[in-house]
C-alpha cells in the first residue's frame, strides 16, 4: 500500500520561507522575477541590480555612465554587482546623472 502525502499551502509556504539561496541571481532572473512580482522581500533592494535597472532606464552604457561620472566602466560594472555596496554619495552621484532622484527611508515597525 502506498501511502501519498499532499503537503498543505501553509506547510509548503513555510518551507519554502526557509529557503535560501546559496548564490546570487543572474540579473535576467532577478530582474524577470521582479517584474512578475516574485521576488522574496529580503530580495526586492539588491542595490547593485537597482543601480543597473536606473542605468538601462536612462538609456546608458556602463561606459557613458562612467564619463559621466568620471570613473571607470569596471567601477561601473563592479557596482552592479549583486554583492556592490556602495556608499550615499555614489548613489546620489548615479541617479543625478542617470536623471533619477534616490530615497532612503528608515522606518520603524510597529512593537508586536
Amino acid at each position: 500500500m502506498r501511502v501519498i502525502r499532499i503537503a498543505t499551502a501553509s506547510a509548503q509556504r513555510s518551507a519554502l520561507t526557509r529557503l535560501t539561496r546559496g548564490r546570487p541571481r543572474a540579473f535576467a532572473e532577478w530582474e524577470a522575477s521582479r517584474r512578475w512580482g516574485k521576488l522574496p522581500a529580503w530580495e526586492r533592494e539588491v542595490v547593485g541590480y537597482r543601480l543597473r535597472c536606473a542605468r538601462e532606464a536612462a538609456g546608458l552604457t556602463q561606459k557613458d555612465l562612467a564619463a559621466r561620472l568620471d570613473v571607470t566602466q569596471q567601477a561601473v560594472a563592479q557596482a552592479e554587482r549583486w554583492k556592490s555596496n556602495p556608499t550615499i554619495k555614489l548613489l546620489r552621484r548615479w541617479a543625478a546623472a542617470c536623471g533619477a532622484t534616490v530615497e532612503i527611508r528608515l522606518e520603524r515597525h510597529p512593537t508586536r
